[in-house]
């Protein structure tokens, strides 16, 4: 409900869709003015009797009733204690419920459940049981609107904790990880394509203002879906292990390997898990090709052929998986998911594969750092001198602060690499030293190009 605040002043001014009956009242008309200005000066005391009038008497007169009301109660629950927290509480609640039933076009299924859940767990009013239930049922029937970050961790969390405590299957824990994580990088790509839009702007000062605040905001989002993201990845923990993986999917296979999701899902996780020596897995591959010879399945026969030994026949299959992809942010991903396989063989490869998932997504910042791990590890094979060698962590450095920019969920992990890579290079010791400040580098190895060491 938060985010519909900023709605509210507007409403306030507009009686359109007042119901007739409660218009006229102008007892209810005249707290809903009072009460609105005491909110927008954070008066939330004194705006909680005007409101409570008005709530009760006229809920359906305004929007803000809701809204405002959210603000005022969530005040009353952090100054208050004991039964009278718990009847704040209680009254928060209520008012979820009668949100969605007075004004249903302006809040979704999915939003009351977040918010629900979310007091709830805060105020340890509910067991995981009851958490899950609620954000279960509102995953399943409203999709589209749960995309709260917080909602999506605690949805994950409770599951793993109740799996821990004997009540839920491990599968289930795995389909929900799934439908977690595929729901945040749905919602990140969304603030991605703004942030690819802007950054061309940015990066020559031509942003104005607002769009300056916009994306602010649009890193702000991606952030803390990155944030979630690796919040649900730690729970997960050694759940996803191949020690796990594997006797579960064996004892399914049989029964599951008709179903492309399943097989799909389960090939997938093994090939991200390093699961794939395996004879399992080439069984989960042979399934997956006889039911959809999908670009993922070249995929993971190429990773079938560089253990074989067939790296040619491998860097064709990488090759045909792209092929096949309509999709640019899916054909990026591809083009990733063989760059972190033909690494195991060639540095190069590797380099431009991600290369190319860069090409095909200016957003995927996991391709960024990917090179900028290449780099990094190979500062021994470039230059003459220990200087010129770790001059290379220079370029690897800009490069994990790129990925930063186009993908600001990687935001935290990217910029630890960044300050990694920069405390590996040459220090402003060295360089004065050396007497190598503002001049070129060239890279004889691998890596080619150049650095600039900066100046001093």
């Amino acid at each position: 409900m938060k985010k519909e605040l900023y709605i509210v002043v507007i409403a306030i001014l507009g009686f359109a869709a007042i119901g007739s009956a409660q218009a006229q009242d102008p007892e209810c008309m005249t707290n809903l003015s009072i009460y609105a200005e005491h909110v927008k000066v954070k008066n939330y005391e004194a705006a909680y009797a005007p409101w409570k009038m008005v709530y009760e008497t006229c809920p359906g007169l305004n929007k803000a009733n809701f809204s405002y009301g959210e603000r005022i109660l969530d005040y009353k629950i952090e100054s208050s204690s004991g039964a009278e927290k718990e009847a704040y509480i209680k009254d928060l609640l209520t008012l979820y419920d009668k949100s969605l039933q007075y004004f249903p076009t302006n809040y979704t299924k999915a939003e009351i459940a977040s918010d629900k859940a979310s007091l709830l767990y805060d105020n340890k009013k509910a067991t995981d049981d009851e958490l899950y239930s609620i954000l279960s049922q509102a995953f399943k029937e409203d999709r589209a609107n749960f995309d709260n970050p917080k909602a999506l961790y605690l949805y994950f969390s409770t599951l793993v904790d109740l799996h821990g405590a004997g009540k839920k299957d491990l599968q289930e824990v795995f389909d929900v990880y799934d439908d977690v994580t595929d729901k945040i990088e749905e919602e990140n790509e969304k603030y991605l394509e703004q942030i690819g839009k802007l950054l061309p702007k940015d990066s020559l000062g031509t942003l104005t203002s607002n769009e300056k605040k916009q994306l602010n905001s649009f890193n702000s989002y991606s952030e803390n879906y990155g944030k979630i993201s690796g919040s649900i990845d730690s729970k997960l923990g050694n759940l996803a292990d191949c020690d796990n993986l594997i006797p579960l999917y064996q004892k399914s296979f049989d029964e599951k390997k008709g179903d492309i999701t399943w097989v799909k899902r389960a090939v997938g996780r093994m090939f991200a898990k390093d699961c794939t020596d395996d004879p399992l897995f080439r069984k989960l591959f042979e399934a997956q090709i006889a039911l959809e010879p999908s670009p993922s399945a070249y995929l993971y026969g190429a990773t079938l052929k560089v253990k074989d030994g067939d790296t040619r026949g491998a860097i064709a299959d990488f090759d045909k998986a792209a092929e096949l992809e309509t999709d640019r942010r899916k054909k990026s991903d591809i083009y990733y998911k063989a760059a972190t396989v033909a690494r195991k063989f060639s540095k190069s490869q590797a380099r431009t594969y991600a290369q190319k998932a860069i090409n095909a997504n200016g957003s995927n910042g996991k391709a960024y750092l990917l090179i900028a791990n290449l780099y990094a590890s190979s500062a021994n094979e470039c230059g003459n001198t220990p200087f010129e060698k770790r001059a290379v962590y220079w370029k690897a450095a800009d490069l994990a602060r790129q990925a930063a920019r186009v993908d600001p969920a990687l935001g935290g992990h990217a910029s630890q690499a960044a300050a990694s890579y920069s405390a590996k290079a040459p220090s402003k010791t060295d360089i004065f030293q050396s007497g190598m400040a503002g001049k070129t580098i060239a890279l004889s190895c691998w890596v080619g190009g150049s650095v600039t060491v900066p100046n001093l």
